[in-house]
């Protein structure tokens, strides 16, 4: 069937964090996109609802099992049911990671920018962040980044325990292809790093690009990695709260479910049914959503390129999130202090994607086409006000 994905609800007034927290600002800020879930999504909630009973819950036996089906189907991966671990948001699991690897002061590196929570998670369980910036190429004017392999390699000290990898990547959009996975596995296997890997945008592939999952470059890379996922961006029920980890390692699944043990609580039942049916019935509504997301991405692309001088912008590879490049567009201090005071205009400042992202904004355009060329054209106006 077809869906309009140029069609939005009214968010403001339902207590949406993306619509509440800048006020009247147009917000195209948190990775949240305005569109309705799919429509068996929303049945299967409704059903359950129905029932009227909201006891404890255990993932069904049934939601596993289509985990491990698509995992096979889509990367010829084999995870058994005792390698999938349950999770109430993927945040949450690099936090858990990060308890689970290592001894308070050992360190954990991260290639920035990235999304913050890469740079908390380690702190919050007394092990140093290292940042290694990731290498940015730029091409007329847009930028692509790659993986600086030499200073990854020279950020890794003898306390370094654990690598926490963004895969595919927020904020700068990159689908790393098999041969820079396999240089970055390499230099994991010969400092003994284990690698947590973030896959939760692995669903949200532009322009037919195929996905690899880090663990599946090799058996013993497999044996160090803990991959998170989760379909709450693919099918924007983030709300919701439901994420796994696949941990083929026994002992590294051991440690990681010790970490969890008296602070993390289960997934809900709501989460978990809501889970089973975007797996099972929600691929239509995803194939349809990459089309709009595809020519959003376009879009704005092309409209940075003619109509905001001094910014230079990604084309992502995945996501619906876009990394600009103001540090040329003569405004004096925060961009994203800038486009929200001038041009009403809410999105994530780079400075909290840590070193390499002063300067830079996120922008959002998983949103009906009306809402990004809105936002565009105040960005615009606000420059051209400036000068």
């Amino acid at each position: 069937m077809p869906y309009d994905f140029d069609r939005s609800p009214t968010r403001r007034g339902t207590d949406s964090l993306k619509w509440q927290r800048y006020g009247a600002a147009l917000p195209l800020w948190v990775a949240d996109m305005d569109f309705i879930s799919p429509e068996p999504v929303i049945a299967a909630l409704r059903e359950r609802i129905s029932h009227g009973v909201f006891g404890y819950g255990a993932p069904p036996d049934e939601l596993t099992e289509t985990i491990s089906k698509r995992m096979a189907e889509f990367y010829d991966w084999q995870v058994t049911a005792e390698q999938i671990v349950y999770l109430p948001g993927l945040v949450c699991g690099l936090n858990v990671t990060c308890r689970a690897v290592g001894e308070p002061g050992d360190a954990v590196i991260a290639q920035t920018p990235v999304y913050p929570p890469f740079l908390s998670s380690p702190e919050h369980q007394d092990r140093p962040l290292l940042a290694a910036e990731l290498r940015a190429e730029q091409r007329g004017n847009q930028l692509r980044y790659t993986f600086d392999d030499t200073a990854f390699a020279a950020t890794i000290t003898p306390r370094t325990r654990l690598f926490i990898l963004c895969h595919p990547h927020n904020p700068v959009g990159r689908v790393f292809d098999q041969a820079e996975l396999s240089r970055l596995a390499e230099i994991c296997e010969h400092y003994s790093l284990t690698v947590c890997s973030d896959e939760i945008h692995c669903d949200l592939l532009l322009d037919g690009r195929r996905h690899v999952p880090f663990a599946t470059l090799s058996p013993s890379i497999a044996q160090r990695c803990i991959t998170l996922m989760a379909p709450s961006k693919t099918f924007n029920i983030a709300g919701l709260g439901a994420s796994f980890a696949i941990i083929q390692n026994p002992k590294l699944r051991q440690r990681f479910k010790q970490a969890m043990r008296g602070i993390v609580p289960d997934a809900n039942i709501l989460a978990l049914n809501a889970a089973l049916a975007a797996y099972q019935h929600g691929d239509d509504w995803l194939r349809e959503l990459l089309v709009h997301l595809t020519a959003n991405r376009d879009y704005v692309v092309d409209y940075v390129s003619r109509h905001l001088p001094g910014i230079r912008a990604t084309a992502p590879e995945a996501t619906y999130l876009i990394w600009l490049d103001c540090r040329e567009a003569g405004i004096s201090g925060s961009p994203h202090q800038f486009f929200l005071k001038h041009a009403g205009v809410a999105l994530n400042d780079g400075a909290t994607f840590g070193p390499g992202g002063a300067g830079f904004v996120r922008l959002n355009f998983g949103c009906p086409r009306a809402t990004v060329a809105e936002g565009l054209e105040r960005m615009r106006a606000a420059l051209a006000q400036k000068r």
